[in-house]
C-alpha cells in the first residue's frame, strides 16, 4: 500500500456531525459472489452515510491472462502498460462495480458507481519512474479529492461506490491502489463529517499471532501501536496499513477500523467489530 500524502488535505471547520463511514473491501470478498452477496447486505444495513471503495481481485488478472496480456507484478504491485490498463479499466469501472451497484440497488440502496475522473472527485499523478516504471499507476497528491463535489452526492442520498481508476486532469485515466484512495477519502471528507474508515479483508482485525484468529487485539492506540511494533508482535504485513491509520487519524479521521468482511454486521448490532485504532484509548 502506498504511504499516505497528508499534503493533500483540506482544512477546514468541522460543518456536519454527521457520521459518515468510508469502507474497502478486497479481493477476497470480490472473489466470492457469496461472500460479495453478505457483505453488501451487511453494507446496507448500517445507518447513516456511507461510500464503499473496492479493489479488483483475480478477475483483471484472469480476462487479461484470456486476451493473451501479461500480467506483470513487482513487490506485490502491478505494472500498469496502456494494454493493462484498459483491462483494469473495464474490469474494475465496468463488470465488478456495476456488479456491485447492482446488487446494492437490489437491496434498496441507491449506489451510483464511479471512478476518480467521474464528477472531477479523485485526481492523482502518474507515478514518476525512479528504479521502477509502473506505467500508468496514479498517486494522490495534494488536492486529489474534491470533498465538496463528493459531499453533494451524498447529501443527495447516492452511495458513492469508487473503483480504483483515477484521472489526471488532462484525459488520462491512471490505475491507483484502493487502500490509498479509501484514506485520501476518509481524511478528506473529515472536514466535513465525522468520518470511520474501514478496511475489511480475510482476518478478524489486527493478530498477535496470524496463525490464531483469536488472538484479536480489540483496541489500540499511538501508545499501545508504539509498544506492539518494539515487541514486535504485529505481523510486518500490517506495519503499512497501521502506519498509514494512524496517518488518517492524526489528520482527522475519527477512527479506523480493521476486521473481517464476514463480521461487518456486528457494527450494526453494536457488537465488538475488528480491531479499533484511535488517536486516544
Amino acid at each position: 500500500m502506498n504511504k499516505i500524502d497528508t499534503d493533500h488535505i483540506k482544512t477546514g471547520k468541522l460543518t456536519s456531525n454527521k457520521g459518515l463511514y468510508i469502507i474497502k473491501i478486497g479481493g477476497n470478498v470480490i472473489d466470492n459472489s457469496e461472500n460479495l452477496y453478505h457483505f453488501l447486505k451487511d453494507f446496507e444495513a448500517l445507518e447513516g452515510l456511507k461510500i464503499l471503495v473496492h479493489g479488483g481481485g483475480k478477475v483483471a488478472t484472469q480476462m487479461a491472462e484470456d486476451l493473451g496480456i501479461e500480467s506483470k507484478m513487482v513487490d506485490g504491485r502491478r505494472i500498469t502498460d496502456i494494454e493493462t490498463l484498459r483491462v483494469v479499466t473495464m474490469v474494475y469501472g465496468g463488470l465488478i462495480n456495476k456488479n456491485i451497484v447492482a446488487q446494492l440497488q437490489r437491496f434498496g440502496n441507491n449506489a451510483i458507481g464511479l471512478t476518480g475522473a467521474d464528477g472531477n472527485f479523485i485526481k492523482a499523478v502518474k507515478r514518476p519512474v525512479k528504479t521502477i516504471d509502473y506505467g500508468f499507476v496514479g498517486d494522490i497528491v495534494k488536492d486529489s479529492i474534491n470533498p465538496e463535489n463528493i459531499s453533494r452526492l451524498l447529501e443527495a442520498g447516492f452511495t458513492p461506490v469508487f473503483c480504483a481508476i483515477t484521472h489526471d486532469g488532462e484525459g488520462q485515466l491512471l490505475n491507483t491502489n484502493a487502500d490509498t484512495i479509501a484514506s485520501a477519502l476518509a481524511v478528506a471528507l473529515s472536514g466535513l463529517y465525522d468520518t470511520t474508515l474501514i478496511y475489511c479483508f480475510e482476518k478478524k482485525g489486527v493478530l498477535k499471532d496470524i496463525n490464531d484468529e483469536e488472538s484479536l487485539i480489540r483496541e489500540i492506540d499511538p501508545q499501545h501501536y508504539d509498544e506492539l511494533k518494539v515487541e514486535k508482535i504485529i505481523h510486518s504485513g500490517m506495519l503499512p496499513k497501521l502506519d498509514n491509520a494512524f496517518t488518517a487519524i492524526a489528520c482527522g479521521v475519527k477512527a479506523v477500523i480493521i476486521g473481517k468482511s464476514d463480521d461487518l454486521g456486528q457494527l450494526k448490532d453494536n457488537k465488538p467489530f475488528g480491531t479499533r485504532l484511535t488517536k486516544n484509548a
